[in-house]
């Protein structure tokens, strides 16, 4: 009777360490997926706002492109529309080698980001 009456004991002065462990554990899943939210938010916008240059970019590019061929080849017609078939060439080469260029790249710095911040709460 005393081994069971000292581990009834244990398991009620426990039990308020248990609950507060528990607790500690939520709190500390929580501010990890507070922290990948955020980077992830933070990472968003910067793609986003880079995307919106490079776009901006594109465009006086390819007006840049335009104007220039059209002088040297004297044709408006002429210049333009070597400027879109050249950025026509350069879509159809991205989508084409999208998977190699972005996708895989893409998961492979996601699963890199997500096993580091695993690493940093086992530290």
């Amino acid at each position: 009777m005393g081994q069971s009456e000292n581990l009834s004991s244990f398991f009620k002065d426990s039990k308020p360490l248990f609950k507060e462990y528990i607790e500690t554990r939520l709190e500390l899943f929580r501010l990890q997926a507070i922290r990948v939210v955020s980077q992830s938010a933070g990472y968003l916008v910067w793609i986003l706002i880079s995307l919106f240059l490079l776009f901006l970019i594109m465009i006086f590019s390819g007006i840049v492109l335009g104007c220039w061929l059209s002088n040297l080849l004297n044709s408006y017609v002429l210049g333009f529309g070597l400027t879109t078939l050249i950025l026509i060439v350069i879509f159809i080469l991205l989508a084409v080698f999208r998977k190699k260029l972005f996708v895989h790249p893409v998961i492979q710095a996601i699963i890199s980001k997500t096993s580091d911040s695993f690493d940093d709460t086992q530290d």
